[in-house]
């Protein structure tokens, strides 16, 4: 069967870019061996975000005295409808999918994919069947799992992954998280929230470690305070799973550290899917295990693209989903400009949540900028303290000579619905001054945007 385009793998990037492909006059097919959506929506951000909301939930629960509730008996949680209702809202979200794929005309193929020479792809399904489709262009996008460490090897039971920590049927009494990156930070702050006992262990020495260090130390507070165990500088050794509980050798710079748990989470970052779909049969060129592309996406064999977490960039469901566009338009012919890689946001969903886009202030000056930096704490926000959620801050960065907005770093309720302000702006390029003009609505958390930008330039006013 010969199509325009076809797509290995439908997770944000591939069903993103076979929709707008479609949309474009190409005849599409997408190749998927699990469930539509991919891993974003099955088994990483929808899920995840459906578990923190429980969580966020049964906080309030617990704190609705504080706000004039009067909640009577016992407040608990429970683990096993909070999956239930986790795996519902994924099983929706791929449903949604496949309609959209359905409306928009695009062929999902199941099965497992495999790129061949002369623009063809060989997909075999469950039962062995092998069938060849042939395309003009073909768009691999095959995303990435998780990470297994030589001396961290995931069992599945004591040892697990993201994919387990999803549907873990019974709460365990403590828990090391290894590895403090968004993936850990969230499944941290959640199991901690249901009154499991978690110690979060860090290779570097602050938690989120590509945030800005103010960010970091910030949510650190936070955690701690929260009666977690932050383990900073350390790193796991080994662990003995041979008992009935694990026992976690921890070297930390004071030396080694035992810590006892039930289980160990290894969220250590991931690894692409890039093994036995044919990039070498193709000749496809690899470089550190990610594929090289240009910057539209075209690898170095004419007809074959590659997009999301198998590429160089940041592994983020929202950047997959605009290289897939990007793409496909330029494979249509559009005028297409390149992905600016400097103005992505990226977002963390613990609680405080955590937003940032661009330079921090310490980026900024390594690169030669004389900056403005302002700063505004959500403890004189109105709305903050009106939600009793007044910890964290919006910081922005600015460069003093040009007034170029280099960056903004965020901690607080809801920042990351507000970091889009920011990208938005400096898509535009729009300016400090032209921010604080801008009326925005009161009360919000959105004003510490504003107020932020204000004290960068000496013009705060409720500071």
């Amino acid at each position: 069967m010969q199509y325009d385009i076809i797509i290995l793998g439908s997770g944000p990037g591939g069903y993103v870019a076979a929709i707008r492909a479609s949309q474009l006059g190409k005849k599409v097919a997408i190749v998927e061996k699990a469930e539509l959506g991919g891993i974003c929506l099955n088994w990483g951000c929808i899920p995840t975000k459906s578990l923190l909301k429980s969580a966020q939930v049964l906080n309030y629960a617990k704190h609705a005295a504080e706000y004039g509730v009067k909640i009577d008996g016992e407040i608990n949680p429970d683990l096993a409808e909070m999956v239930k209702r986790s795996r519902g809202v994924a099983n929706g979200m791929s449903k949604g999918v496949q309609f959209l794929l359905k409306k928009n005309k695009v062929d999902a193929i199941v099965g497992t994919g495999k790129v061949l020479l002369g623009k063809k792809v060989e997909v075999t399904n469950a039962s062995g069947e092998v069938a060849t489709y042939e395309a003009d262009n073909i768009i691999i996008a095959t995303g990435a799992r998780s990470r297994e460490l030589p001396n961290l090897p995931q069992d599945g039971v004591k040892i697990i992954g993201y994919r387990e920590a999803l549907v873990l049927e019974k709460m365990p009494n403590s828990m090391v998280v290894v590895g403090s990156g968004a993936i850990g930070s969230e499944f941290a702050y959640f199991f901690n929230s249901l009154g499991v006992q978690v110690t979060l262990v860090e290779f570097m020495p602050n938690v989120v470690p590509l945030e800005d260090v103010e960010v970091s130390k910030a949510l650190a507070r936070s955690f701690k305070k929260a009666k977690m165990k932050v383990m900073l500088d350390s790193s796991v050794e080994k662990v003995d799973t041979t008992g009935d509980i694990c026992k976690v050798s921890i070297k930390t710079k004071k030396g080694m550290v035992d810590v006892e748990a039930d289980i160990v989470l290894s969220a250590v970052g991931i690894v692409t899917n890039i093994e036995g779909i044919g990039l070498e049969e193709v000749g496809i060129t690899t470089e550190k295990g990610k594929v090289k592309v240009d910057d539209y996406y075209q690898t170095n064999i004419p007809g074959y693209y590659a997009i999301g977490d198998i590429v160089h960039g940041p592994a983020l469901a929202h950047v997959a989903s605009h290289e897939g566009i990007t793409c496909v338009e330029k494979i249509a012919g559009k005028d297409v400009s390149p992905i600016d890689y400097g103005n992505i946001p990226a977002c963390t969903y613990t609680s405080p949540e955590v937003a940032s886009v661009g330079m921090t202030d310490k980026q900024a000056q390594e690169a030669g900028y004389d900056i403005k930096v302002g700063k505004f704490p959500f403890s004189a926000s109105g709305k903050a303290s009106a939600a009793g959620k007044k910890d964290g801050f919006v910081k922005v960065v600015f460069d003093a000579k040009y007034g170029e907005w280099l960056g903004c770093q965020m901690i607080g309720e809801n920042v990351t619905e507000m970091i889009a302000e920011v990208v938005v702006a400096r898509k535009l390029e729009t300016t400090g001054h032209e921010i604080i003009k801008s009326i925005h609505p009161h009360p919000t958390m959105s004003e510490a945007v504003m107020e932020a930008v204000a004290d960068a330039y000496d013009e705060v006013i409720h500071l």
